[in-house]
Formats: structure tokens, sequence, C-alpha cells
């Protein structure tokens, strides 16, 4: 179902990405490791690159400082989507959110049900968007960051991709606050 449309010039979008734990530092973060290894080689941006703790507004405080920032256009976030006490990056996303990107968690749940079945609803990964910043929450797992980035993000992050994708309408996700 993806479509590359060669004739198209690829543009390189600026990524962060956010290791939410409570237990991992850099040299254990193999589901960060991955993601940034993922959009290097696609040809994006590493904007940056932050490990937070599992806690619902310092991870809010992260999201908001990257998207006041003008070098971050997309941000993705691992750990802390399961069901446990201490899993708040969803709620930390939707306290920040100004739209939710509803489909997103929907077809993440079905790439993940393809490799793990039933237990695909025990994540609740999610997408937004605020002030023109994409947020996207992923599971912790470093399977979950392959699945998500191979099947969604890599395709929807690329400008290239028919019939549409994220990167087309950068221009217009804030034209609301444009004066008339």
């Amino acid at each position: 179902m993806s479509r590359i449309d060669e004739s198209k010039e690829f543009i390189p979008v600026r990524i962060a990405v956010l290791t939410v734990s409570d237990t991992r530092g850099l040299a254990e973060d193999r589901s960060g490791d991955t993601l940034v290894q993922r959009l290097t080689d696609a040809g994006h941006i590493l904007a940056d690159r932050q490990i937070i703790r599992d806690e619902r507004a310092e991870i809010a405080d992260q999201l908001r400082g990257w998207i006041a920032n003008p070098e971050v256009d997309v941000v993705i976030s691992t750990g802390g989507t399961g069901l446990t006490g201490r899993d708040v990056t969803v709620e930390a996303h939707r306290d920040v959110y100004e739209k939710e990107i509803d489909a997103f968690g929907t077809v993440f749940t079905m790439v993940s049900f393809q490799k793990i079945g039933t237990s695909a609803v025990q994540s609740r990964a999610t997408g937004g968007v605020a002030g023109g910043t994409y947020m996207f929450a992923l599971p912790g797992s470093t399977g979950a960051c392959k699945d998500a980035w191979d099947e969604i993000l890599r395709w929807q992050l690329d400008y290239r991709h028919r019939p549409c994708n994220f990167v087309e309408i950068f221009p217009r996700l804030d034209e609301h606050k444009r004066r008339k």
C-alpha cells in the first residue's frame, strides 16, 4: 500500500526522540537507539534526544519545549504507554495535543496484532499534533518501535509517499492561527 513517488524530492524532517523510563540511561536505551538508527538511515535529522522519568508533568514540559523549538518538526517518544500505574506518557501527550491523530493508535494496533496477537490490546500508542509539531507515543519495546517506524512513520514522514503523508501538510497545521 505504500508508494513512493520517485519524481518528488525527499525532504528530511527534524525529529526529537524521547525515552520515558525510571530505570534506563543512554547506555541501556535500545528502543531510543532503534528509533535514532531508523530515522537517520531514512535520511531524517535527529534534532534532539532525551531520557525522562515517568512523570507526567516532566514529559509534558519536554514536549512543550520541543513544540516551541523551530528546529523540531516531530517528536517520537518510547515508553510509558502501558497499563501500569507509572505509565503516564499517553496522558502527558494528551495534555499537550491540540488535535489527536486517532487513527495512529488504531493502525499501530493493527500492525501489532499481526506480530503479537491479542497482546496488542495492552498498548496505548497515540499520536497528535500541537503548535505545528507532530508527536507520537510508542511502547518501550524495541519491537514496537521497529513496527511503528517500519510500518507507519517511515511512510508518513516521507514527502514522496502517496496518496498522502504528514510532511505535505506541515504548512497547514497552524493555518487557523494566521490572520485572515
